[in-house]
């Protein structure tokens, strides 16, 4: 049932789409439903391009007929719609499960707006029960860990880490590796998200913090559009 209120999400923010629009086109599962939507709007005449995310996400697009173009071509985007992992009243989003994190973040940044499209089940009254995802470098990734530690503590956090992959690391697409953090909750979004900045090694996080503009969440009752509340 999850998987038909994604795709009802995904079909409900395709209505933005207006032809001619330069498209950021996120990466995982709900971002998929909206793809193949895409395509299909495509393949009745809706002139778009699309700029992805992820190689997985070029992939699909390319094997669907979307026309594609990357960020240095089209470097300012109208919107782009991918999914969330967690987001709140705020639209503050936990972002990265499906290891795309960066790219996301960016080209998100690149666009006028962004669309979150989820299952209601996403909605949290405070984020954190989905492990927060932490893009670094290979290099020094013990080092790296060990201040990502001291700076949890700081917040009053004895947080669990794992290496994505364990033995056999994950790699992003930028040939990273992701650090996932358990921390249950997360009380100042804005505070960890410097702190982990801060921090060298540390790429990104998978935090979007006044980045979202609109979510459309699905469930039981039908598809619900979000602001940010103030």
């Amino acid at each position: 049932m999850s998987d038909d209120f994604k795709r009802l999400a995904a079909v409900s923010a395709l209505e933005e789409v207006r032809n001619g629009m330069r498209l950021g086109i996120g990466t995982g599962s709900t971002a998929e439903h909206f793809v193949r939507a895409l395509a299909e709007r495509v393949a009745e005449g809706l002139e778009i391009v699309g700029v992805p995310t992820s190689e997985r996400t070029a992939s699909l697009c390319e094997s669907l007929g979307v026309p594609l173009a990357t960020l240095d071509s089209c470097p300012e985007l109208d919107l782009t719609v991918d999914g969330a992992d967690e987001l709140d009243a705020r639209l503050t989003l936990i972002k990265g499960g499906g290891g795309a994190l960066l790219r996301e973040k960016i080209v998100a940044r690149a666009s006028q707006r962004m669309l979150v499209i989820a299952d209601e089940s996403k909605q949290v009254a405070t984020l954190g029960a989905f492990p927060l995802p932490v893009e670094v470098v290979p290099f020094g990734l013990r080092a790296t860990r060990n201040a990502i530690e001291a700076a949890l503590a700081t917040f009053g956090h004895d947080a669990p880490i794992s290496l994505r992959g364990g033995d056999t690391p994950f790699v992003t697409d930028g040939q990273h590796h992701i650090l996932d953090i358990e921390l249950g909750q997360i009380k100042d979004a804005g505070a960890l998200s410097r702190a982990l900045l801060d921090i060298p090694g540390v790429v990104d996080h998978g935090l979007f913090i006044g980045i979202a503009d609109a979510a459309y969440l699905a469930g039981p009752g039908g598809v619900t559009r979000l602001v940010p509340v103030t």
